[in-house]
């Protein structure tokens, strides 16, 4: 399977061509955003209030970053388990989220959202933070510094590397993985 290149922000075209094992390299604007950031965005869209960034198109990384060392743009940016956003990610696809970067199983409620909303789930190598990083080349914060690391950040990427685990077909990477391994008794 060839590597493919998108750039944010995504439309239903270029996620409707996304398929699970895809290499996917990333460029463009994409948001930081942890499970404090996402109750505070729900809270909001309960309320009737606006977002402060406009999730139309775009892809949020499950990540809080470390501090910038001096002639760093960010410090490691990992990704982390993506499981503590899933009670917001279906409200948050439902307002335009077209694609989420993190590590680890979602949710049946989240895969199907997927489907309905036409997003997709990525995974970023965990343990790679360090290397991530180089493909950062800018990082500003724009909502929520109260929370410190998980922060709303804005980064701006050229090439992050990614694997497509959930595409809008509801097919699982990981689940496709456990088949195509199981031994029969």
């Amino acid at each position: 399977m060839a590597q493919v290149r998108i750039t944010t922000p995504l439309t239903d075209e270029v996620v409707e061509k996304l398929t699970i094992g895809q290499q996917v390299l990333i460029s463009g604007k994409i948001y930081t955003a942890r499970d404090a950031a996402h109750k505070k965005l729900v809270d909001l869209l309960k309320e009737g209030k606006p977002l402060p960034i406009d999730i139309e198109g775009q892809i949020v990384y499950y990540v809080g970053p470390s501090p910038a060392k001096p002639g760093q743009v960010i410090g490691s940016a990992g990704p982390t388990t993506s499981g503590r956003m899933d009670a917001y990610a279906p409200t948050l696809m439902g307002e335009g989220l077209k694609g989420m970067i993190g590590k680890g199983s979602r949710t049946k409620e989240v895969i199907e959202a997927m489907q309905k909303y036409k997003a997709v789930y990525f995974a970023a190598v965990g343990g790679a933070a360090a290397l991530i990083a180089k493909k950062i080349t800018s990082s500003k914060v724009i909502a929520y510094p109260e929370l410190g690391p998980e922060a709303i950040h804005e980064l701006i990427v050229e090439d992050l590397p990614v694997i497509v685990v959930n595409d809008i077909y509801g097919r699982d990477l990981y689940q496709e993985g456990i088949k195509n391994y199981a031994i029969n008794d």
